[in-house]
């Protein structure tokens, strides 16, 4: 069974068992979430939602916390003795897809 989820202005194709770097949500490592924005849900039938599958959720235990590695963001305008160097760690938060329902109404 398969589910398209929407978290963090991003979407997920997921599967129980999947481990996923979604952006970063306020919660502590080792506690479960529950993601009630489907999109989608494939299994013997497909259900589309408009925009959202009514009564679907998947939860997911969180993993861990962390930030990724550092990208380096360099600007540079030639002949004009502009350079610019930044750097940049994006912080995520990593799950792993436990179970998909489709609510009471399948």
């Amino acid at each position: 069974m398969h589910a398209v989820i929407e978290t963090g202005g991003k979407q997920y194709r997921v599967t129980e068992g999947d481990l996923l770097f979604i952006e970063k949500l306020p919660v502590e490592a080792d506690s479960e979430v529950t993601f009630d924005k489907v999109l989608a849900v494939t299994g013997e039938t497909i259900k589309f939602g408009s925009p959202y599958v009514e009564g679907a959720t998947v939860s997911a235990k969180v993993i861990k916390n962390g930030r990724a590695k550092k990208i380096r963001v360099y600007k540079m305008k030639p002949k004009k003795n502009y350079r610019r160097t930044q750097g940049h760690r994006q912080s995520y938060t990593q799950v792993q897809i436990a179970a998909i329902t489709l609510g009471g109404n399948s």
